[in-house]
């Protein structure tokens, strides 16, 4: 079991290039039940749909609830929800220099049982993590009742062997 651990995000981003703003950034994390559903390319989808299969029943010890409109692209647990999104666009902070270089506080990189994830502190006090070093950006995000980084380390462990069977290494595509 590997717990979170600072890395050097050069380590984990694409290579530079400009950064793209969040497509349908509607998740939630407070009691709604509906989840913008991303976009993904065409290379994207099928290992998205490949996700959505293996997923787990429970996460953190919450129950499988997906959010509505229904979709192969997004899962939840527990209510409040964790939100999962696939086939999102790379995540800004991914190229940020500041990240890079440690300066920003609000986001670090990471990784839980041999998946890497950038985690971002939100504006209203939840976290979302984004896989990197994959074919394809995954985003979970936490609800408030999971308020800290550390938190989110039995969330991270109990997503962690479906990434690694449907999401392979690699660069994703910067859509998504």
């Amino acid at each position: 079991m590997h717990f979170f651990r600072h890395r050097p995000l050069a380590l984990l981003a694409v290579p530079l290039a400009p950064a793209l703003l969040l497509a349908g950034a509607g998740c939630s994390s407070d009691d709604s039940a509906t989840v913008a559903a991303p976009r993904p390319d065409a290379k994207t989808a099928p290992l998205c749909r490949s996700l959505h299969e293996v997923l787990p029943a429970k996460v953190d010890g919450q129950r499988r609830a997906d959010p509505g409109p229904r979709s192969v692209y997004t899962a939840g647990w527990g209510n409040p929800a964790i939100i999962l999104r696939c086939g999102i666009v790379r995540p800004p902070k991914m190229t940020d220099p500041k990240v890079a270089e440690g300066q920003d506080p609000d986001a670090i990189a990471g990784g839980v049982n041999g998946v890497d994830w950038l985690m971002e502190k939100r504006s209203d006090g939840t976290w979302r993590f984004t896989t990197s070093g994959r074919r394809a950006y995954v985003e979970v995000t936490l609800p408030k009742r999971l308020s800290g980084p550390d938190d989110s380390t039995q969330v991270l462990e109990d997503l962690a062997p479906a990434v690694r069977k449907a999401i392979p290494e690699g660069i994703a595509s910067m859509r998504g």
